[in-house]
């Protein structure tokens, strides 16, 4: 998300970088740069106006040209500008009301309201310890009612039945009666996507909405929709009054425009963003972080907390500690490595949240280790024995066809991974046979969380 804004924001202010003087010549350009950069991300044009306003404002103003580093403070002003327009800080939603707490979400056809619906009640389980009943009333998509029963077995909660013939403010109501009769905790409502110019749709969300009450009220975001996006989001604020927004598909190759305008249109918080298609790739919207990506800075701090909440953290302490008491590095340990790698997202999500120039050197030391090569690599070691893991030296030509031949990739693919085991291997020796490992597990002492593995 927000790639090409980014380069074309950093490569407008980087011409500032270092500058000990900064004049209203060189600061009207690089506004201007920053405004056509935010068009061509489909950034509405009263927030582009907005935005650049204010940062024309403050750069010609004594907190800029005073400074010792003036070229650091624009990039400081067009951070705190980007991160005022984006809104406060997301807490989550807001469950202080009577039980069952009813969220309705509602959105554009596509914009992934049934995922979504299974990643809240997921997070709702997880995070808030509370019991979830989920209905679809999309009785219009094909299949969209045993998709959200699916994604409810998935994710440990309940689900109200409903068959395409109802009306859906029927199958709400009855869910509802259901959700307080069985004393659950939340009534999760997804409903059917509707375009915002269809008034006959929008005056059926309306009718839910008074007659379920929902407490919370959240536009369905695509990141990727653009302008549209806006429109729509006027459109459900006034049918609704919405309380809150999701952007889902955050993960996508999109322009990111949304993100900057639809918390100024309609006044409401960003709730969560979605950044991937399994169940707990959903974050809280944290708009400072996502201001710095944008400007290329990374977003280290939400990468430490995605280690901290995804990684194995048993399974990384007693790696590092049998590394550090010298024992051998084994290819089922490389395998749990990757298996790791693979459950945050993969080696391009990781190196998504790096600063910009670190990005291009994390990417050359990662090689060729992209989402498909680690599925196989994973097939060749799952096609290995238990013994041959503990001692590849054992793994010999026949040895080498018949890992093949199991993990259904050419003979080249296993040299390849045991040559690259091998080096791994004599490192990890290296490291332990000097007291390297333990310094720096011992540097690394409270400065990172748990099973912030090596």
């Amino acid at each position: 998300m927000f790639d090409q804004l980014t380069e074309r924001l950093s490569t407008a202010v980087k011409a500032l970088t270092g500058r000990g003087h900064l004049s209203e010549d060189n600061i009207a350009d690089t506004v201007r740069q920053v405004r056509l950069a935010l068009l061509e991300a489909d950034v509405a044009l009263p927030v582009v106006k907005s935005f650049t306003d204010a940062v024309r404002l403050r750069a010609l103003g004594v907190e800029v040209s005073k400074s010792l580093t003036p070229g650091q403070a624009f990039i400081k002003v067009v951070h705190e500008e980007l991160t005022r327009l984006m809104g406060e800080p997301s807490t989550g939603l807001n469950l202080r009301a009577q039980r069952p707490v009813v969220i309705m979400l509602a959105g554009l056809q596509g914009a992934g309201k049934t995922t979504t619906a299974g990643k809240i009640a997921r997070w709702l389980i997880e995070k808030q310890r509370m019991r979830v009943l989920m209905v679809s009333t999309d009785v219009y998509r094909p299949a969209a009612i045993l998709q959200l029963q699916t994604l409810a077995g998935e994710v440990g909660a309940g689900f109200s039945t409903a068959a395409a013939h109802e009306a859906p403010v029927l199958i709400a109501k009855r869910a509802l009666a259901q959700a307080s009769l069985q004393a659950y905790d939340v009534l999760l409502l997804d409903t059917a996507g509707r375009l915002h110019v269809d008034a006959e749709m929008m005056e059926e969300v309306a009718q839910l909405e008074r007659e379920v009450h929902p407490h919370e009220r959240l536009f369905v975001v695509d990141s990727m929709a653009g302008q549209d996006a806006v429109n729509a989001a006027q459109a459900f604020n006034t049918a609704l009054a919405l309380t809150g927004v999701i952007l889902t598909k955050a993960d996508g190759d999109a322009r990111g425009g949304a993100a900057l305008s639809v918390r100024q249109v309609t006044g409401k918080p960003i709730v969560f963003i979605g950044t991937g298609e399994k169940s707990d790739a959903l974050e809280l919207f944290h708009p400072e972080r996502i201001a710095t990506r944008i400007l290329g800075m990374g977003d280290v701090l939400s990468l430490v907390e995605q280690v901290h909440a995804q990684v194995d953290q048993e399974k990384a302490q007693k790696l590092a500690r049998k590394i550090g008491s010298g024992k051998s590095f084994e290819l089922g340990d490389l395998r749990d490595q990757l298996t790791q790698i693979q459950r945050m997202g993969g080696m391009s999500a990781l190196l998504d949240k790096l600063p910009a120039q670190m990005q291009a050197n994390a990417a050359k030391a990662a090689g060729t280790v992209n989402e498909k090569a680690i599925r196989r690599q994973v097939g060749i070691i799952d096609s290995m024995t238990p013994k041959e893991r503990r001692r590849p030296e054992l793994i010999d030509g026949s040895r080498k066809r018949r890992i093949a031949s199991g993990a259904g990739v050419q003979l080249p693919e296993v040299n390849r991974l045991l040559k690259q085991f091998d080096h791994m291997q004599k490192t990890m020796k290296k490291l332990a046979k000097g007291g390297m490992m333990k310094n720096m597990m011992r540097g690394l002492a409270g400065r990172m969380p748990p099973g912030f593995g090596p």
